[in-house]
């Protein structure tokens, strides 16, 4: 068995989570003995700034300021997963990172660490799209425009350098997916471009 690591990445609200269930599904029933671990990131800050530690303290400083979390934090926060939890079996799902090019660089030397080569899924959505879907789903980091808005920045000025990091580097398989499609539409365009048979 050789187990897959797949990295999936986009603006906020282009589906990430949905497709990650998805392709999860699709491994359990063709692959059943196979484990899976899955990273990712979002739900674990959310959880995090709701702590009462000075880090978390700060964290949530940022988070109600409307600004981008510190790299450092973000690599924590699946780095010492991979070395508390990884057995090096699985396949790995990560889900939402990088979110910027130093931490792709950081990702980038733990997946050369696990010996791990990977699929990137980009799903591939403009930010008109990401900003409609983000403020009609009504999650509660979601309703205020003006945070949308630097979010979508930041993909533009942290997360686009990281993709481009990902498309001319050997280690990665660059899959690039058209996410304004059906949820549907995307797994099938997913899945016949990874080819997993």
């Amino acid at each position: 068995m050789n187990p897959y690591t797949f990295i999936f990445i986009g603006r906020s609200g282009c589906g990430k989570g949905t497709q990650v269930e998805l392709l999860q599904k699709y491994i359990t029933e063709n692959r059943p003995h196979e484990e899976i671990f899955y990273l990712e990131t979002g739900e674990r800050f959310r959880n995090f700034i709701k702590e009462d530690s000075y880090s978390s303290q700060l964290s949530r400083k940022v988070y109600e300021s409307g600004d981008r979390q510190p790299s450092f934090l973000a690599i924590w926060m699946w780095s010492h997963l991979l070395v508390e939890s990884f057995k090096g079996t699985e396949h790995l799902i990560i889900d939402g990172s990088p979110r910027a090019y130093s931490e792709a660089l950081a990702m980038d030397t733990a997946l050369k660490f696990y010996g791990r080569k990977a699929y990137v899924i980009h799903l591939n959505v403009s930010r008109k799209w990401s900003e409609d879907r983000l403020l009609s789903r009504g999650r509660v980091d979601d309703i205020d425009l003006a945070k949308v808005k630097k979010r979508l920045d930041w993909f533009e000025e942290d997360v686009v350098p990281a993709i481009n990091f990902f498309t001319v580097n050997s280690g990665y398989t660059y899959v690039d997916v058209n996410g304004e499609q059906s949820i549907e539409d995307v797994h099938k365009e997913i899945m016949e471009k990874l080819a997993l048979g």
